[in-house]
């Protein structure tokens, strides 16, 4: 994939760097000249612009690029970024991170963002994880908030422990994707049984996520 990225800070290039290293085309945007290292990531296409200016993204090829991700730390640039990307550009797939979390409303269709992503409920939700056994976990939101990805850490003594998945009677919007045990990850078929410590990671709606944690026995 060809894939900009507006604002070379230091998730931009992280983004960047990660990008590269799985072979796909990467142009970083940056406006700032403090941010403009092309030293720290050789392998992408550096372009010192303001990622807000058409004139600027139409130079810069934003017109060849299959997916855009704005990653600035300005949400209102985030904003504006991915308006441009999809609404001139008609550009596929838009990701825009957000910074405040009182602004992930906005991050919508409506303003050309297909995928939003929040670093401090990332994080919070990471803690979460970390921390909580038994309970629901909400890891990502994904389409526009039609569906989550959640995770529930079964405790060392739970009651499910060697019952086969295929007894497990979950809500109608939701579905068991993996299983984490140890260092594997585990693609659940109707034979595979559950383990104390688990991790499953479900796709379902937020209406049934408290069904999910009743279908465990919580």
């Amino acid at each position: 994939m060809r894939v900009a990225i507006a604002g070379a800070g230091a998730v931009g290039r992280s983004i960047a760097q990660e990008l590269v290293s799985d072979g796909h085309q990467v142009m970083l945007i940056e406006r700032d000249w403090a941010h403009f290292e092309p030293h720290t990531v050789e392998q992408a296409e550096w372009v010192q612009a303001d990622a807000c200016e058409l004139s600027s993204l139409e130079d810069a090829g934003m017109q060849l690029c299959d997916v855009v991700i704005a990653a600035t730390g300005d949400d209102k640039v985030n904003l504006v970024v991915s308006l441009l990307a999809k609404t001139e550009f008609a550009v596929k797939r838009v990701v825009a991170r957000v910074n405040d979390p009182a602004n992930e409303w906005l991050f919508t269709e409506s303003w050309g963002v297909d995928v939003a992503v929040s670093t401090p409920r990332i994080l919070a939700a990471m803690v979460e994880e970390a921390v909580t056994v038994g309970d629901v976990v909400r890891l990502l939101t994904l389409r526009q908030g039609q569906a989550n990805l959640v995770e529930i850490t079964l405790p060392h003594d739970t009651p499910l422990a060697g019952e086969p998945v295929s007894e497990l009677v979950l809500p109608r919007d939701a579905a068991l994707v993996t299983i984490l045990r140890g260092g594997r990850v585990i693609v659940p078929s109707a034979e595979d049984t559950f383990e104390g410590g688990d991790e499953l990671l479900f796709v379902a709606t937020a209406a049934v996520e408290q069904d999910i944690r009743a279908a465990l026995g919580y």
